[in-house]
């Protein structure tokens, strides 16, 4: 074999092994392992714990196909009631409430509160200043000094 069919041949075959995990996710089977024992997996209303799932579903992917399920069973949910956590039986009708009598101490009146609130607008702001459409370049360059050079780090100016 030539030096040059072999560099090739190990480039196809490079390229083979690593797009092969790429194109094993392309809709095979998968077998459904709980993370905790004794949890079920409920899809579409059926048990597929330790089951065989074909085909691909889920959010990932762009079209809505049933997966198929070999080996699930379907679950049984249990009729649930109404939830009554005192005495687990059904409440009487209305209120139990208790008049009280009409001769009794009243409490003393509450004080008196009062709370308001107002809202206004802002008065108008001046209109900011017109920029022109085309506005002149400037550059803001560092003081020279005669012959082209930058003054020392003290520099302060002609007055400094």
């Amino acid at each position: 074999m030539k030096p040059a069919t072999s560099r090739a041949a190990l480039a196809i075959l490079l390229m083979t092994v690593t797009a092969a995990p790429a194109c094993a996710d392309s809709g095979g089977f998968g077998v459904v392992i709980p993370g905790r024992p004794g949890v079920p997996i409920i899809i579409n209303g059926r048990d597929v714990s330790y089951t065989v799932v074909e085909g691909d579903w889920g959010l990932e992917r762009g079209v809505h196909r049933q997966p198929t399920f070999y080996g699930s069973r379907p679950v049984r949910l249990p009729e649930v009631g109404h939830y009554y956590p005192g005495s687990n039986r059904l409440p009487g009708y209305g209120r139990l409430e208790i008049e009280p009598p009409a001769n009794r101490q009243l409490p003393k009146p509450a004080e008196s509160f009062s709370q308001s609130w107002e809202v206004e607008s802002r008065p108008p702001q001046p209109a900011p200043p017109m920029v022109p459409m085309d506005p002149p370049q400037v550059i803001i360059a560092p003081p020279l000094e005669e012959g082209g050079r930058l003054p020392p780090p003290n520099f302060r100016g002609p007055r400094g």
